[in-house]
């Protein structure tokens, strides 16, 4: 008689488990072509619009110029620099990629409350535009890009040694506080820039980075 009314009780409380499942109601989703799993800041509806606005104007861009028209690299510095802001886009397919943590420049100050950009020589700011991902070197901070601002806004940078590499302060994934700051430098974390390689280097034209607030 125990066994069978364990037996009983079991199943009472699955039958009761399956009809809460069926009854309780889920909260909907949207579901993001291409989005990884790790990019949970660009799920709001507000930065998602903004970068397939961006991505809209990059597209005739780029066609226009003869640069790469699959993979574009935007950097959306309205974001706090712990969340991922550095999105790898497929103008192709209009979804993103993958993203990662980037710092923006700390314009010689200790540390950079709020943001502050500029496009002087000797400012240590970053500079909002867009930018053509030039050659790769190896240099102070490892291997890099050269960037050639394209903008009125960006067009020192060359001159200012504003590169795209990577460095061991930023993070792999998101964090709650802020993340280190540059000297201007777009950074990011090693094993990202390990793709960012991957894609500029296989690349047989110029690609696109696009630095917005």
């Amino acid at each position: 008689m125990k066994y069978i009314f364990l037996l009983l009780l079991t199943l009472v409380l699955l039958a009761g488990i399956s009809w809460l499942a069926h009854s309780t109601p889920l909260k909907k989703t949207k579901v993001i072509a291409g989005l990884s799993p790790e990019i949970k800041t660009l799920a709001r509806a507000d930065n998602l619009e903004k970068l397939r606005a961006k991505a809209a104007t990059a597209k005739d861009f780029v066609h226009k110029k003869g640069y790469n028209e699959e993979t574009c690299f935007f950097i959306d510095m309205g974001l706090p620099s712990g969340k991922s802001r550095f999105f790898i886009y497929d103008l192709k397919k209009d979804s993103l990629l993958r993203a990662g943590l980037v710092a923006h420049g700390n314009c010689y100050q200790y540390w950079l409350e709020g943001r502050k950009y500029s496009n002087e020589v000797g400012s240590g700011c970053t500079s909002l535009g867009k930018y053509r991902v030039g050659a790769p070197y190896t240099g102070k901070w490892g291997y890099s890009y050269k960037l050639h601002g394209l903008d009125s806004s960006n067009n020192h940078a060359f001159e200012r040694t504003v590169v795209l590499h990577g460095h061991s302060c930023v993070p792999s994934g998101e964090v709650e506080d802020d993340i280190c700051q540059s000297n201007g430098c777009p950074t990011v974390a090693p094993d990202f820039l390990v793709r960012l390689k991957w894609l500029l280097n296989t690349s047989a034209k110029p690609v696109l980075l696009w630095i917005y607030e």
